[in-house]
């Protein structure tokens, strides 16, 4: 699909039907021309509520306000309204906020977002007919925008929306296509395409760097494990950032099996490793100057004659010894190791974890909602705020010495699941905190991406199953420290 502004008016521009929001229900605006029609056919202007006049060439959708969020799911929706016709080419103008790019890349991400569909196992592929999209620079307020700026802003939108469908592509790939050695494959290919530097550690390259709670996740399946270390060095850049991302390519719990009907959905489990991917895709497309070094730990958990155990003691990467009391806590351990690795390998000015770590985040911010945990405030609003900007939900869940404690093991140096049943995707978030040295605490956040990642229906610009979740609003948080050109660290 070919997405293009143009310094023109709507009536100057040819296509075969023309997408017209109608905002706030305003059936009044002068751009609305088949008010009768519409009320006729009970059409009120509700978010993402479309109406098809092909007699008039015309598709309305709704859109509660002119926040750029909803112009994205109203766009989204228009485009998933138009895949069962013959339309090839169409047209619209700009619904600018206060923010006139933002609000541009919006309609551009959710035209792009809105028209992805995984088709890959259907022997009947989805219909994607719009092959053009033309949009007038002309605002419904009638607001002006520089063109110049506006086309690096639709082809910055098409980057990121572009690298947020490869995520949710390589999420919603089945376990036994999509191994450890398989994302290590794309890992590579994305390398050599991009002019990535990769370094991919296999289980030899794992006991090397003494990764001994990776190892034990791993043992029971008959794919081996492996590290992915990509790297993007740009010319004068401005910070140094480490990505790590959970990459449970399946998890059957281990020997503390998962009921079967938690089981299935699990190849989401490496949701965080593909937002990695994701954001590495887009970061080096788009040119940032910002050093990135993305690090995913990729294995099954499986289960078998030589599956680590409850009660067994590993060894992190630190030298830190954890007591496995569940195994179905394998996630944590896997980015104990990722993290220590992060550290010393890259000595980053900041330090993110992606990972599907717990049900309990989605208890308590629900499935749309990704948890952001990490010890600096300033930190952590400063990424709620990208968040925000992009259209990602977040909410802050608030760290305490009192859960701390109850990791407190008898027999090793903490223990790999809380004493208690409460504060679930808390604890699991000051696990991690044992494996973050002093020197990185205030620069580091956990998201746990547990509820957004993969959710099993529609929701707003986001088809059944993976989402991209932690893709754009990285990306953005990566352009707001640029702009802002200061530590958001105390």
């Amino acid at each position: 699909m070919k997405i293009e502004i143009v310094p023109q008016l709507r009536s100057e521009i040819n296509a075969d039907l023309e997408i017209i929001c109608v905002v706030k229900k305003d059936l009044d605006h002068p751009w609305i021309e088949d008010k009768e029609t519409l009320q006729l056919l009970g059409f009120e202007g509700s978010q993402d509520q479309t109406c098809l006049l092909a007699q008039s060439k015309r598709i309305y959708v709704g859109a509660d306000s002119i926040d750029h969020d909803d112009i994205r799911s109203a766009y989204a929706a228009a485009i998933k309204a138009l895949r069962n016709t013959k339309v090839e080419h169409v047209k619209t103008a700009l619904y600018l906020g206060g923010n006139l790019i933002q609000n541009l890349q919006a309609m551009v991400e959710g035209i792009i977002l809105g028209d992805y569909e995984f088709d890959t196992y259907k022997t009947e592929k989805a219909k994607h007919p719009i092959k053009n999209v033309t949009i007038a620079a002309e605002d419904f307020n009638g607001k002006e925008i520089d063109i110049e700026q506006a086309k690096k802003a639709v082809e910055d939108a098409i980057t990121v929306a572009k690298a947020t469908n490869f995520t949710r592509e390589i999420i919603n790939t089945p376990p036994d296509d999509m191994t450890p050695v398989k994302l290590a494959e794309i890992a590579t290919t994305l390398a050599e395409t991009n002019g990535l530097e990769c370094t991919v550690l296999d289980e030899k390259g794992l006991e090397e760097e003494k990764m001994g709670a990776f190892l034990a996740v791993s043992r029971a399946s008959a794919h081996p494990p492996r590290l992915i270390h990509l790297t993007y060095k740009p010319k004068d850049a401005k910070y140094k950032i480490a990505l790590v991302g959970k990459g449970l390519t399946y998890d059957s719990g281990g020997l503390s099996l998962k009921p079967s009907d938690y089981m299935v959905t699990m190849k989401s489990d490496k949701s965080g490793a593909c937002a990695v991917l994701g954001i590495m895709k887009a970061v080096s497309e788009l040119g940032l100057p910002v050093e990135v070094h993305g690090i995913i730990g990729a294995t099954e958990n499986m289960i078998g004659g030589n599956a680590y155990k409850p009660d067994d003691i590993l060894k992190a990467k630190n030298g830190k010894t954890i007591e496995i009391r569940n195994t179905d806590a394998e996630g944590r351990l896997v980015l104990a190791d990722c993290l220590c690795y992060a550290q010393e390998k890259v000595t980053p000015d900041y330090l993110f974890d992606f990972a599907t770590l717990t049900g309990a985040c989605v208890v308590a911010l629900g499935e749309y909602t990704t948890g952001i945990m990490g010890h600096d405030s300033r930190l952590k609003h400063s990424f709620s705020r990208a968040a925000a900007k992009a259209g990602e939900l977040t909410g802050t869940l608030p760290f305490n010495r009192y859960l701390k404690k109850l990791l407190k093991s008898s027999v090793a140096d903490v223990c790999n699941i809380s004493s208690s049943r409460y504060g679930g995707a808390i604890t699991a978030a000051l696990f991690l905190d044992h494996f973050i040295e002093e020197e990185y605490k205030d620069k580091w956040l956990h998201l746990d991406i547990a509820g957004p990642a993969f959710v099993e229906k529609e929701w707003g610009y986001n088809p059944a199953g993976a989402s991209g979740a932690g893709v754009r609003m990285t990306i953005k948080w990566f352009e707001q420290i640029i702009k802002e050109e200061c530590t958001v660290v105390s």
